[in-house]
């Protein structure tokens, strides 16, 4: 700086108005100042900020990427997943007018529970006739018993009678040898003897006869109380029991509706069959193996459903297979570039399922495997 300028400062000061400094006696100033290295510092931490907040982001996107990758790439999971269940269908196995419809339509219902009573009248008099059947025929066999007691004891008699006749007999030939008696009189002993043997054969013949008249009247009774069985296995069956713990669906039956043996008139869905079919892609398929953790969430509900895999179905419809008139197979000959992954459904086992969950059969779920 020249010394007319410091001059011309210090007349300024003199007077009392403030000096003008020049450009380089302010930076001077500045950077003399206590302040200064903090004003330098702000615009590097402004450089900075962009460089941490960016490293930030991807220290958290990396992990949160390889989550995401696991779950949609590596762990199996399908969104075409439904639950399903047994229905059992319950027909009248007797024909007749329902006189008692005790459930509605979904109710609950235990195994061994009431579900409908079929007029019963003319089978508990089917019931009544069979045992009057079976009675007769009882008698009967009790009669023939009776019969072949007597007969056994004519046959004791017969053959007492033969065997004094034979030993008179011996004795008169005897005395006919010695000449001691008549041969007119052991000629009679001998006939005696012989009538005697002609009573005992007969009394048997007819013993066998009371026999196979027994054995006939035992087959009866047997039909009877076959035929009696089966009028009382018919009664039962106009009270229709429920064979599950299950719930009553499409319920239309009616009391005053006629009921005919093999129609079906009510399904129960088997409270205790639930299950979930997954059905995931073939390239899905590898990691899977049975027993391994599932996670199911369905469609209506926030809460996880838990199971496991029970199997692996191992076939499907395959179209290229279905034979012609010739029993050939029928191929299509028609192929495209697009080869779409065909679906193999994964049964899963449901272990727990969470409360105010309720299960319904044909209900959309999403499934994922964990694998073990």
């Amino acid at each position: 700086m020249s010394d007319a300028e410091i001059k011309s400062g210090a007349q300024t000061e003199s007077k009392g108005l403030p000096a003008v400094a020049s450009p380089e006696l302010a930076a001077r100033d500045a950077a003399s100042s206590p302040g200064a290295k903090t004003l330098d510092l702000r615009p590097r931490r402004r450089r900075i900020m962009p460089f941490l907040i960016t490293l930030a982001a991807i220290v958290v996107a990396v992990p949160l990427g390889w989550m995401m990758w696991n779950v949609y790439m590596v762990a199996p999971w399908t969104r075409d997943a439904t639950v399903r269940a047994y229905v059992v269908t319950k027909a009248a196995e007797v024909a007749g007018r329902i006189v008692e419809l005790p459930v509605v339509a979904n109710q609950y219902v235990g195994k061994g529970g009431l579900l409908m009573v079929i007029d019963p009248i003319n089978y508990q008099i089917a019931v009544s006739q069979n045992e009057a059947a079976v009675q007769q025929a009882q008698a009967s066999v009790q009669n023939l018993d009776a019969q072949i007691k007597v007969q056994q004891a004519q046959i004791a008699v017969n053959q007492a009678q033969l065997d004094q006749a034979q030993m008179d007999l011996g004795r008169y030939q005897a005395l006919k040898s010695q000449n001691s008696i008549a041969a007119q009189q052991a000629e009679d002993q001998a006939y005696t003897a012989m009538t005697a043997q002609a009573n005992l054969n007969l009394a048997q013949q007819q013993l066998e006869a009371l026999k196979a008249q027994k054995l006939s009247a035992e087959a009866t009774l047997a039909q009877a109380q076959t035929q009696l069985h089966q009028a009382q296995v018919n009664l039962e069956r106009t009270r229709i029991v429920s064979p599950v713990d299950g719930y009553v669906t499409n319920l239309l039956a009616q009391v005053g509706d006629y009921a005919n043996v093999g129609t079906n008139i009510l399904s129960l869905v088997d409270a205790d069959s639930f299950w979930v079919d997954g059905y995931f892609e073939e390239t899905n398929l590898a990691p899977i193996r049975v027993g391994d953790p599932a996670q199911i969430k369905l469609m209506g509900y926030s809460a996880v459903v838990r199971g496991h895999v029970d199997s692996i179905t191992r076939a499907i419809d395959v179209s290229n297979a279905q034979p012609d008139n010739q029993g050939v197979a029928t191929v299509n000959p028609i192929y495209t570039w697009v080869r779409l992954a065909q679906r193999i459904p994964v049964r899963i086992h449901i272990d727990t399922v969470p409360d105010g969950v309720q299960l319904a059969a044909g209900m959309t779920a999403t499934v994922q495997i964990d694998p073990r």
